[in-house]
Order: C-alpha cells, then sequence, then structure tokens
C-alpha cells in the first residue's frame, strides 16, 4: 500500500524516502537511472537526477529500513529478554546468587515498570549519583547534569523519577513517549526536570541497541531544505514532531496526538513563565543529541525568541550530524543572536559523530564547539574530531590500537581512577567487539561520564564580549 502524501510546503526542497512503497526490483533500479524521481519509493521534484554515489545511499538506506522493519519483532524480543536476564541477575545477586535463590524459592523476578529495572544501556553504565565535586555555578555543571541526565532518558519513567527526585534530590517533572507522524507510533522518548537552582532540563533518549523503530530514523536518509535554514535530515526531523499533513505549523491541532517538539514547547512555556529566573537546557545521547539541536533550530524557524532567549545551552554527547553547512551557519547566527551555549562532546573513535558522512555524497556537517576526549579522557577543543568519516584506511591501524588499550584499561582503570569507574563484564564484552569494530562501544555513555568527570576542567570555559564561548587549551 502506497504511503499517503505528505506536506512540503514548508520547505523549498526535499528528497524524501518511502520503503513502504519500495520494492526490491524497483530499488536496485535506481542504480541504473539517474532519475530518481521515476522511482515510486522516493518522493522529490520531478526531473531530480543524482549522481551514481547518491543513488548508492538511497538505495542502502532503503534496503536498511526495509531490514529493520521485517526486524523490528525479534528486535524487541531479543532485546526485551536480553535486558530482563541481565536484571535477572542483578537483581539476584549474580550468577551463583541466581542459582542459590532459585534452589530455595526466593527468586527475585524483576519488573520493567520498578525503580530499580535497568534498561540494556543502563546496565552498561549503573551509575547513578551525580559527580559531588562539580556543583551548580561551575560551567562545567551543566556539562556533568547533561550526560548523567542523557543516560537516565534510557530507563523507565519510575527509575527516572527515582533517580532525579532520590538521588539528585531534584524536581522531576515528567517523562514522556511522543507519537511518530510517520511511523504511526510512539517511538520518541524524553523527559523534562530542574535542579531546584533555575535550570530546566529536557533531555532526549538515544536509539537504543534493540530499538528498530529509532534505528530506523537513524539511516532514514530523507532529506528536507528549509529557505533561510538549510538541509536537514528527514528522520530526525520526524522524530522531532514533523507533521505529515501540515509539516510544522507554529501550533500543533489539539486534536492530533502531541509530538515532542510540540509537547515539550508548552510545557517549558508553562515552566519559565512560573519561574522567571529559570533557563533551560537541552540535552541528548546519539539520536537524543540530534533531536537536541534540531529542537532550538525549528523554535528559531517559528521565531520563539521567548524561549531562545531563556535557553542556557545544548549539550549532545555522540551526537550525528544533523544538516549540511547552511544549517551549521543558521545554527551559529541562532547561538550568537540569543547568546546561548552550543557544545558537541566526542569520545575517541565513537562512530556515531562521524556519520552521515561529511563529503560530496552526503553533505552532512556538524557546527558549534566540539569538546573531543582522546582515551586517556584528556579533552581538548577542535573544529573536527580525528578520522571524520570514520571508514578510513589510514586510521584503521590507530583505531585497533586504541580498542585495545580500551580494553586493557578496563581492567584496570578502578585502581587507578577509583572504584567509582569499575567496569563491570557487559561493557568488557562490548570492549571485546571494540577491537573487531572500532568506535562501537566508544559510543557508550560511559566513556562519557567518565570524561566529563575526568577530562572536562573548569578552565576550558571562557566568557568574552557578552557571549559564552571555549577556549582552546
Amino acid at each position: 500500500m502506497s504511503s499517503p502524501p505528505c506536506d512540503k510546503s514548508f520547505c523549498s526542497n526535499y528528497m524524501l524516502l518511502n520503503p513502504e512503497d519500495a520494492e526490491l526490483g524497483d530499488v536496485f533500479k535506481i542504480l541504473f537511472s539517474s532519475d530518481i524521481a521515476k522511482r515510486k519509493f522516493v518522493d522529490c521534484p520531478d526531473g531530480t537526477e543524482e549522481t551514481f554515489g547518491r543513488r548508492w545511499i538511497i538505495f542502502i538506506s532503503i534496503l536498511a529500513q526495509k531490514f529493520l522493519q521485517a526486524a523490528a519483532k525479534p528486535m524487541e524480543t531479543v532485546g526485551s529478554g536480553v535486558e530482563y536476564w541481565l536484571n535477572l541477575l542483578s537483581g539476584n545477586g549474580g550468577f551463583f546468587g541466581l542459582v542459590k535463590n532459585t534452589l530455595i524459592g526466593k527468586l527475585v523476578q524483576p519488573d520493567n515498570t520498578s525503580s530499580d529495572y535497568f534498561s540494556f544501556i543502563g546496565n552498561l553504565d549503573r551509575r547513578l549519583q551525580l559527580d559531588p565535586t562539580i556543583r551548580p555555578g561551575e560551567k562545567r555543571y551543566y556539562a556533568a547534569l547533561s550526560i548523567m541526565a542523557a543516560k537516565a532518558s534510557y530507563e523507565n519513567k519510575k527509575h527516572i523519577k527515582f533517580v532525579v527526585e532520590d538521588h539528585w534530590k531534584m524536581n522531576f517533572v515528567d517523562s514522556y513517549d511522543f507519537w511518530n507522524d510517520y511511523q504511526e507510533k510512539t517511538t520518541t522518548q524524553a523527559f523534562i526536570m530542574d535542579d531546584k537552582k533555575d535550570t530546566i532540563v529536557v533531555s532526549f533518549r538515544g536509539t537504543e541497541p534493540f530499538d528498530a523503530d529509532a534505528w530506523s530514523s537513524d539511516v532514514d536518509l530523507s532529506w528536507y531544505e528549509i529557505h533561510g535554514i538549510g538541509k536537514m535530515h528527514g528522520g530526525f526531523m520526524k522524530a522531532l514532531g514533523l507533521i505529515k499533513s501540515k509539516g510544522w505549523p507554529e501550533e500543533q491541532d489539539p486534536d492530533q496526538q502531541e509530538t515532542a517538539y510540540y509537547a515539550i514547547k508548552k510545557q517549558l512555556r508553562q515552566l519559565l513563565e512560573a519561574n522567571e529566573k529559570a533557563k533551560f537546557v537541552v540535552t541528548g545521547h546519539s539520536l537524543g543529541g540530534a533531536l537536541a539541536v534540531l529542537f532550538p533550530a525549528i523554535l528559531g524557524l517559528h521565531g520563539d525568541s521567548f524561549l531562545l532567549d531563556r535557553l542556557e545551552g545544548i549539550y549532545t554527547f555522540g551526537q550525528p550530524r544533523v544538516g549540511d553547512d547552511k544549517f551549521g551557519q543558521y545554527m551559529n547566527d541562532l547561538i550568537e543572536k540569543h547568546n546561548f551555549t552550543c557544545i558537541r562532546f566526542v569520545y575517541s573513535y565513537d562512530l556515531v559523530p562521524r556519520l552521515p558522512y561529511d563529503d560530496s555524497n552526503f553533505l552532512f556537517k556538524h557546527f558549534g564547539t566540539c569538546i573531543y576526549f582522546n582515551s586517556l579522557y584528556t579533552g581538548k577543543i577542535v573544529e573536527e574530531e580525528p578520522d571524520k568519516n570514520y571508514f578510513s584506511i589510514v586510521w584503521m591501524i590507530p583505531k585497533f590500537l586504541n580498542a585495545c588499550w580500551e580494553l586493557i584499561r578496563s581492567f584496570i582503570i578502578k585502581y587507578v581512577k577509583g572504584a567509582d569507574y569499575a567496569e563491570g563484564g557487559l561493557l568488557r564484552l562490548f570492549r571485546v567487539i571494540g577491537v573487531m569494530v572500532a568506535g562501537v562501544p566508544a559510543h557508550c555513555p560511559q566513556d562519557y561520564v567518565n570524561a566529563t568527570r575526568l577530562g572536562l576542567s573548569e578552565d576550558v570555559f571562557l566568557s568574552s564580549n557578552g557571549q559564552k564561548n571555549l577556549k582552546t587549551q
């Protein structure tokens, strides 16, 4: 069944991929004809022609989305099973405790809605406490709070509430499952909190390993070009709240299911109107970082100066590229106009910040300030992370050696940095995978938490000319 048409009046150009309309034979034909408008699974202006390189990208994106659609249920089942087993082990004190409790009839069964249930991501790093050495008022406070909020966003509502209120002694506002109008289901998650010190935090959840819907948003390389803004990643825009029938209206119809952008905007306005001293930050890890960047971008599209003037900063961790160079310039202008901070944190050879490619085929670009941490957690300001497009023969040996070092480090870091940095068996297994596929374990929140605690010094930050900028160390 063909997908219903979507509104594109808000943009000046577009290229949209509809995997539900793609038949295998037609997908292969795109490789042999430059006129992509002839393919029924590509929605673009008539006569649009693309190079072979870009057609190859479309081909891979469609196949990946088709696979994810087919694998969604099995992935969900496997993911639920893995999470259940990990929580069953931890809830019974490990494997031998599990055997003992089974034999004596005192087996502790995990409840995936309870406050002590950890997601797969949470099991990689079970730390709950904020770093007590980083206090409100320090410029690195926002980054340290943001990465912990980004990590917490992977958990269920009761878990997040428990962490925010009992461990952090802050106010939990709410957590949400938002509607994706294109996937026609709730696929976008976020939560809002305030630190009781006039800072409101909006944290978007990233891509979970077994979440086919989130992966589909990542690999959907559709794009929209908006006049005066530039090209933006279509999958991320849909996840944030692009409305299929209306595009980006300033307000959402009350009879429609709420999408992330409109619901969060409404909630923020209420909170900020109730506290004139408060400001807010937006954050996220992975896909969540992309949504954190797009949220103020669309506020700018709508001219929402009230919210943008109350935005303290955007703090993202392992964030993929979101738009082209024009979009980057638009965001830099928005940062300057409304005087907020925008910092992108990248750890070592993390794969995700190096995608989609920054080349003549993809045209995606990063913008703003990047703080890059090596595997010793030494941070510095860089214009672009090393090996910016990841798949480079030149960097294969350095990445392999670095992955080997990270595996060794997982066994010794608790003796060097303290028990709070100890790594468990699940993360060490990921480190082994990293030896074979460098950059996969480097994307885990664990290293970003470590980086903000060990490698982010207060003197990295500098305020000058009334703006929040960063100083190169």
